[in-house]
Parts: C-alpha cells; sequence; structure tokens
C-alpha cells in the first residue's frame, strides 16, 4: 500500500475559517493565522458545512479492489480507478489477509487460488476473449490504483467509520495513514480525530 497527497486547497484551514465567519461573524487574522480554538470549536459544534469548502487529492495504489469496493461507498467524493477493462492483469499483484498469511495452510491454498484465477484469465485471453469480460475471473484480492478527491467534511467521516476498530483491517490501515498525512498538513481541523484513532489506539 503507498499513498500520495496529491494537492489540496491552498491556506485550507483559512478557507474553512472564512466560511465559518460568514455564520458566526467576527473576521479572521489578518496575517493568515488560523484561529484554533474558534475553528474546533465551531466543529465542536456539528456545524460541519464550512468544511466542505476546503478539499484534498489522494494517489492510492497497491491496494485490493476488495478495499476499492468499500472505498467509493463513501459517495460525496470523486474518484478514478485502474481499469480491469482497459489494463491487461497478467501477472497482477495481490493482497494476502494477514490472517490467512499467518498461516502456511491457509496461505497455500489462498495462493493457490490466485494461481487458477491468473491461469483462467490467460486462457480466456488466449481465446481471444475481450479482457472487460476475461476480468470476470480476477479476485477481491487483485491489487488496484484508486485517484481520490474529498472534501474535508467528508474525510472527517470517512475516519471517523474506517479508522474504528471494528472497520475491515486493509481499509481502516488506509484511513489511518491517510488521517496521519492530512493531520500533518492541518492539524486545526483533524486534530481532535488524530489523538482518537492514532494516539489513543
Amino acid at each position: 500500500m503507498k499513498i500520495e497527497l496529491v494537492q489540496y486547497t491552498p491556506n485550507a484551514e483559512i478557507n474553512i475559517e472564512r466560511a465559518m465567519r460568514v455564520c458566526h461573524g467576527g473576521d479572521c487574522d489578518p496575517n493568515g493565522t488560523v484561529n484554533k480554538t474558534f475553528v474546533q470549536n465551531i466543529i465542536k459544534l456539528g456545524h460541519e458545512s464550512p468544511l466542505e469548502h476546503s478539499l484534498v487529492t489522494f494517489k492510492i495504489t497497491g491496494v485490493s479492489r476488495a478495499l476499492t469496493h468499500q472505498l467509493v461507498r463513501h459517495r460525496i467524493a470523486s474518484y478514478t480507478q485502474k481499469s480491469q477493462r482497459y489494463c491487461k492483469e497478467d501477472p497482477f499483484e495481490y493482497v494476502i489477509p494477514p490472517e490467512i498469511e499467518k498461516d502456511p495452510e491457509t496461505k497455500e491454498i489462498f495462493e493457490k487460488h490466485i494461481e487458477k484465477c491468473l491461469d483462467s484469465y490467460r486462457q480466456l485471453i488466449a481465446h481471444n476473449i475481450k479482457r472487460e469480460d476475461a476480468r470476470y475471473v480476477l479476485p477481491n484480492a487483485c491489487c488496484s490504483d484508486i485517484y481520490v478527491t474529498m472534501n474535508f467534511r467528508e474525510l472527517r467521516s470517512f475516519f471517523k467509520l474506517r479508522c474504528e476498530r471494528h472497520a475491515q483491517w486493509e481499509i481502516r490501515s488506509l484511513a489511518k495513514k491517510m488521517l496521519s498525512m492530512v493531520y500533518d498538513r492541518f492539524p486545526v481541523v483533524f486534530e481532535d480525530l488524530y489523538n482518537m484513532f492514532i494516539l489513543n489506539k
């Protein structure tokens, strides 16, 4: 799994404070310093619409399609994913769940199935079956790449759901890494969630 923070709204936290000031009054610091107490208090009140005015984009690679199927359920976002219709998956990288990998017997069962999937895919391609149809035999473990843009409000919602200990292990790992990355740049907006899910893990 690799995550790259591709781009984000310039002066994102100041941008959010400006939007909050429209509703709650007062002025922003003329020197461009965000008022941490003000912004965090408004977030605590549950008034999160100003967070929608700042965005962040990630490039995520080396994750399973099982993960991306969960990720795209967060609908207030934009996604562009590697296409199995146009990209040849021969060979393909794949993700092994830790519970399977730690046991040699279950790991062998898993890897034999992966080999069968790849062999079936190759045979279909050899029979002039289009990639868009041959891909039906590929497993959820197959690695994918995805480009993701979310506003800060949706990011907070995503972190609350996917950093939580009952979330599936792979997307939880992704969410925690994403949270650490945005906290480094935007601590005012994400400090509470960072403290909850990263510091107090």
